[in-house]
């Protein structure tokens, strides 16, 4: 993979907090970022020296963009990935397009850690009332049903507690999964059931990797959600140290499996039995990885930075121990407090209207 040298224009598909704090550490390391986004007055089209307010699908303005960067990444995996491939015809984009479609798609995902011989919870797609019911008498409830794609926050999920009809019912209303026309038992299924797993933690890990294959991966951490959005991440995670490292090979295997260039979180279960379970998969800056920006030698963000350009990878050391806390809707009117506070490091993302559930800033405080 060529060096791509300071100077160059890194584009950044979508316009959130991730895509701000990836300008934010393009420029630190001398890069140009250019934001291609739907939305106006997008957080990261602040910091931005560029920014493209078009639809995903507009081919045309895409490959006008293309023209104006050296390199091309994502700040979420919730774009339309036909627009993506398109895009790659003309510029690098790493993560790969092929990353990304794993990683759209719950079904396709756990089917790819599976292959790698790493556990997820017991799952089978959903494509029609019959399918539903199947897969329940073969997980056993209760169970989730979630829609295989753009799910998050919690979103697109319904936990199915009984057989009974009613029951069922609620869930094909709520849902919108109708009985009729059965799909092929592929990864194109439009749900997936999940065995409900009774975690006692959820932890999470970001490894980066490299075009030659170099892999470094930062702490396991802990993660405690709160009305299904990430609350506070606690680092490291308050686990056996061999526990962590099974979670780090984890990761890493996933990382080369994929043949990821960029970064990868890897959200997990930890069992009452000390089992790990991997739970989702995101090719990106992660908001579980918001403390490294403080608390590690190297952030996330310059990871990325680094990764997609051919630089060495930065190194992971953590210099503290660290507890974010994300400041969610009116969350953001204590940013005062947090500016008082001596071992505080608050950061707010520029968004002009604070509401419910939305994710307004973080503060990460260091030390104990």
């Amino acid at each position: 993979m060529p060096l791509i040298p300071p100077g160059s224009t890194i584009g950044i598909l979508g316009g959130g907090q991730l895509g701000r704090m990836l300008a934010i550490a393009a420029a630190e390391l001398g890069y140009h970022a250019h934001i291609y986004c739907p939305e106006k007055d997008a957080p990261a089209g602040e910091v931005a020296k560029f920014t493209t307010i078009a639809a995903y699908e507009d081919l045309s303005t895409l490959e006008v963009f293309a023209r104006s960067v050296d390199v091309v990444t994502y700040e979420f995996e919730n774009i339309p990935h036909a627009p993506v491939e398109h895009l790659a015809k003309f510029i690098p984009v790493r993560p790969d397009p092929a990353v990304l479609a794993i990683c759209q798609h719950r079904v396709l995902e756990k089917q790819t850690v599976n292959k790698l011989s790493i556990p997820t919870a017991a799952f089978r797609p959903v494509s029609s009332l019959e399918d539903l019911k199947e897969a329940a008498a073969v997980l056993g409830l209760p169970a989730i049903l979630k829609t295989a794609r753009m799910g998050y926050d919690g979103k697109g999920q319904w936990k199915v507690m009984s057989h009974e009809p009613q029951v069922m019912s609620r869930v094909i209303a709520e849902s919108g999964l109708s009985a009729h026309d059965r799909q092929s038992r592929t990864h194109g299924a439009p749900f997936i059931l999940e065995s409900f797993v009774p975690f006692r933690m959820e932890i999470s890990l970001i490894a980066a990797r490299d075009a030659k294959g170099t892999i470094i991966c930062y702490d396991a951490v802990q993660n405690i959600h709160k009305h299904h959005i990430l609350s506070e991440t606690i680092a490291p995670a308050p686990i056996a140290p061999a526990l962590a490292r099974k979670a780090k090979a984890m990761t890493e295997a996933i990382a080369e499996g994929i043949g990821l260039v960029g970064l990868v979180a890897v959200e997990m279960f930890v069992t009452d039995k000390d089992e790990i379970l991997v739970n989702e998969l995101a090719p990106r800056p992660h908001n579980s990885g918001h403390w490294t920006i403080d608390a590690c030698a190297n952030s996330q963000f310059e990871q990325i930075i680094r990764a997609i350009c051919g630089l060495p990878l930065g190194s992971t050391e953590r210099l503290c121990d660290a507890r974010m806390l994300n400041l969610i809707g009116d969350d953001i009117n204590d940013w005062q407090k947090y500016l008082a506070m001596p071992n505080a490091r608050l950061h707010v993302y520029g968004k002009k209207e604070a509401r419910p559930g939305r994710k307004m800033g973080h503060v990460t405080f260091l030390g104990d």
